[in-house]
């Protein structure tokens, strides 16, 4: 079952992240495709996915590489559950209502920040062991969005592109962003306190379970 799991959130993994960049490339609207795919990849919910398809495909193919084990490993799959958790509860609550997507954009933009934070927590509660994952985990998670903000902020300085309103400088100020920003890594750090929490109980109520480390 974990298998056929991990093969289908893949699929749909890799299929929205392709499809929206093809929407995005092909598009007539905004700078040329050079700087359009920079700005592809400058959004946080594509980076994400990535990196959640990337733990969703390594594993299966390369269970014994270096790669396969550490995206197999209890605590870095917490730490990006934290971060797809993340990517569809921001959109859900704050982005969805800023536009209307149709069709192929519908289903890109459904499997991006629905489909795939959905498969991934699922994966997650019903097949990573996590009572062991150690709580310095929510720490060593941060530095992925504090990076992703350091980046945003770079970029956008000198392209005049912010991928969200929320960390838009030219649109409500340095000040507001970092505000933002600080109000965003407590998020993280509380969410991923909270599911190593809920790993470690699962534990506790599963005592046959071997533990195994992060």
């Amino acid at each position: 079952m974990t298998t056929g799991l991990r093969m289908l959130a893949a699929a749909i993994g890799w299929f929205a992240v392709g499809l929206q960049y093809w929407l995005v490339v092909t598009g007539d609207i905004g700078p040329d495709p050079v700087n359009r795919t920079i700005n592809f990849f400058s959004y946080f919910t594509i980076l994400t996915n990535i990196i959640a398809a990337l733990a969703m495909t390594v594993p299966l193919v390369a269970p014994g590489s270096i790669l396969g084990r550490f995206f197999n490993a209890p605590s870095i799959r917490t730490a990006i559950a934290t971060y797809i958790i993340v990517v569809g509860v921001v959109y859900h609550l704050v982005l969805r209502d800023l536009w209307d997507p149709q069709g192929w954009q519908w289903i890109a933009d459904m499997s991006l920040h629905y489909v795939t934070p959905v498969l991934f927590a699922l994966d997650w509660l019903l097949f990573v062991p996590k009572r062991s994952v150690p709580w310095a985990t929510a720490m060593h998670a941060l530095a992925y969005p504090i990076a992703y903000m350091g980046w945003t902020l770079w970029h956008g300085s000198w392209s005049g592109f912010y991928p969200y309103p929320f960390v838009d400088v030219s649109q409500i100020g340095l000040d507001k962003t970092l505000q933002n920003a600080a109000g965003m890594t407590v998020a993280f750090l509380v969410l991923c306190l909270v599911l190593i929490a809920v790993g470690r109980l699962l534990g506790l109520l599963q005592p046959s379970a071997r533990p195994t480390a992060a």
